[in-house]
């Protein structure tokens, strides 16, 4: 009984120890980190927030820099961004977007750039006054295991546009949404939305043209 005393006086010192620890300082980022074609940035959990002087406030003022600019290819994985975000993250071709939580979505949370496919896998996004993704090219946006809450739309073509977009939702969970998930002006895009929740949301597509949306076991509640 004595050993076992000890082991469990211990144990509560250790964790006594790390509960004390402060917790890890967000990372001010001055200049866009750019990921460079085909590598992998892995924040390891890290919180950023923009330098509001050079990148942005995370407003919706236009013109705001992105924390992360990943080229085609490129992977971001394990990333907090905080607020101010300025304008996110903008993906340049194929990105592929893993566990990374938007806590205030700045002006975007994530623009697709140029042409490509995005992957998005696990994390969230939150407090989002209009979009969250912003597609301004011709591409594919897959988002599963997402969570996102107290949003304007989860996606969003710009406006006015006419090239293919389609998206595919999976296995997420949307709540509080003001306007849609997917809003596009264009006949040809394309969405798809699978084993969802949802909640008070609006409408799930708006803009499309008949056949081009489906939406299956989904769950409101």
């Amino acid at each position: 009984m004595k050993k076992r005393a000890g082991y469990v006086l211990s144990l509560a010192l250790v964790l006594s120890v790390f509960a004390s620890l402060p917790a890890q300082a967000a990372t001010t980022v001055s200049t866009t980190i750019v990921v460079p074609a085909g590598t992998e940035y892995d924040g390891k959990g890290q919180t950023f927030v923009a330098n509001a002087s050079t990148l942005g406030d995370g407003s919706q003022a236009e013109g705001q820099k992105p924390v992360f600019r990943l080229e085609a290819g490129a992977t971001l994985k394990n990333v907090i961004l905080g607020a101010p975000a300025a304008d996110g993250v903008h993906c340049y071709g194929n990105c592929t977007i893993s566990n990374v939580t938007w806590q205030d979505v700045g002006e975007d949370a994530l623009t697709l750039k140029s042409s490509g496919t995005v992957n998005i896998t696990g994390g969230g996004a939150y407090k989002a006054y209009d979009k969250v993704f912003q597609i301004n090219a011709a591409g594919t946006i897959n988002i599963k295991n997402f969570k996102a809450n107290d949003i304007g739309k989860l996606v969003r073509q710009s406006g006015g546009t006419t090239y293919q977009v389609n998206m595919t939702l999976d296995s997420s969970d949307i709540s509080n949404v003001k306007d849609s998930i997917f809003r596009t002006d264009s006949s040809i895009s394309q969405g798809k939305i699978t084993n969802t929740r949802y909640s008070n949301v609006p409408t799930l597509f708006k803009g499309f043209a008949p056949g081009k949306t489906s939406a299956s076991g989904n769950t409101q509640y």
